[in-house]
């Protein structure tokens, strides 16, 4: 009895399920950074669409994008842990058919309200996949998923931004057509997501985890305390190009040509991602130091060409600016991630992306109530410059001051 029991065994593993795993899941998921940060993306070369067919201003377009990060902020503060709890995969489908949801309103929007509901939906979807993905890629591959981290939001950013600048240009319909796009492509990606291998094992207090704190393991405070300055300043950087990027470029240029406004977000992300993998071998605070000499440099020069008007330098400034964000953020990821345990990485990831939005979201805001209330565009362009700078400065003294912390400790 026991032998045929044994020998019937094997007969019944061919009807085990298919899952996806290794590699395959890890690009998998960084390709859903990207589709997630890309669909966040697509709506700043639109805006000038928006603002022709429904009549509003520049404050409006930067509270649009201001709501999606305050949305974001508040679903890392509410479900960044649950997957490390529920594991990876429930939290990422349902993430996935809310993205849909978003997807769907901004297709149909008709005006401001419609926009801003899509916002705030996109964000939730956002904030609730950002941190289970990369807890998710580190599970599978620690050194590969630290990099698919620092490299996939910029990718992402850069190529939605790029994307519907083309649409606008070239498709019909474009503030439809888009998000159709990107609406299919979510769709492929959540199937290989329910396809694939859960990567953390389930946990008790997944109800206790959805209470909004902020709780940080004792391996990485001091990182923290280290990356969150250089992690705000760069996402600040982002917020500038990703807010007013377009509108500067037409001011600049005299052009209204929408692929050439959208060029400037896609400049400092490419930038962004090339420095990454430029510098994925050095260590991590040397990454930072440079990434925030780089964030001053590139800010500077592009001050510089606002005051010659001169589109050339705009962007130079523009690509060293980038140098200085995906340095900063790869810098900064691979000095706090590592050090958290499987069950803390969502947690501290989402609490990272937290500083991110923080970053993104609130300076954004502060621009376009400069840009409308006697500053101008270029003006408020310019007060923002300078508070990078000085942002960035400060950072630098942080990181500095910790160091010598460090070294009188050992």
């Amino acid at each position: 009895m026991t032998e045929s029991l044994v020998l019937a065994a094997p007969a019944q593993r061919p009807r085990s399920a298919f899952r996806l795993s290794g590699r395959p899941a890890l690009y998998l998921l960084a390709s859903l950074i990207v589709s997630l940060l890309a669909a966040s993306a697509a709506p700043t070369p639109l805006y000038a669409s928006y603002q022709r067919h429904w009549g509003f201003t520049p404050i409006t377009t930067t509270v649009v994008f201001g709501v999606y990060a305050v949305a974001v902020l508040a679903a890392l503060l509410v479900f960044g842990r649950l997957s490390d709890h529920t594991g990876r995969r429930p939290v990422l489908l349902a993430a996935l058919a809310v993205q849909v949801v978003s997807l769907v309103v901004f297709a149909t929007a008709a005006g401001v309200p419609d926009l801003l509901a899509a916002r705030i939906i996109q964000g939730v979807s956002t904030g609730a996949a950002l941190g289970a993905i990369g807890a998710g890629m580190l599970d599978i591959d620690r050194p590969r998923g630290t990099l698919a981290n620092a490299v996939s939001p910029g990718m992402g950013t850069g190529l939605g931004s790029i994307a519907s600048a083309l649409a606008v240009r070239y498709l019909p319909a474009p503030t439809h057509l888009i998000y159709l796009i990107l609406l299919g492509v979510i769709v492929v990606q959540a199937a290989g997501v329910a396809l694939m291998r859960e990567t953390a094992t389930r946990s008790r207090g997944a109800l206790s985890s959805l209470r909004p704190e902020i709780r940080l393991p004792r391996t990485v405070r001091a990182h923290i305390v280290i990356a969150a300055p250089v992690v705000f300043a760069v996402w600040a950087l982002a917020a500038l190009y990703g807010a007013l990027g377009p509108a500067l470029v037409q001011a600049l240029s005299g052009s209204g040509n929408v692929v050439l406004g959208g060029l400037s977000l896609t400049v400092l992300t490419a930038f962004a991602v090339g420095a990454i993998f430029a510098l994925r071998g050095a260590p991590a605070r040397t990454v930072m130091l440079f990434g925030i000499a780089a964030l001053v440099a590139g800010v500077a020069v592009t001050l510089l060409a606002l005051t010659a008007r001169s589109t050339a330098l705009f962007f130079i400034g523009t690509a060293i600016s980038g140098i200085g964000f995906g340095s900063g953020f790869q810098g900064s990821i691979r000095t706090v991630v590592p050090r958290a345990g499987a069950h803390e990485r969502a947690g501290v990831l989402s609490l990272l992306f937290v500083v991110s939005y923080l970053g993104l979201g609130v300076p954004a805001v502060g621009a376009g109530f400069l840009a409308v209330h006697g500053a101008g565009l270029t003006g408020a362009a310019r007060y923002y410059g300078a508070a990078l700078i000085l942002l960035a400065v400060l950072a630098l003294l942080s990181l500095v001051r910790a160091e010598r912390k460090e070294r009188n400790r050992s």
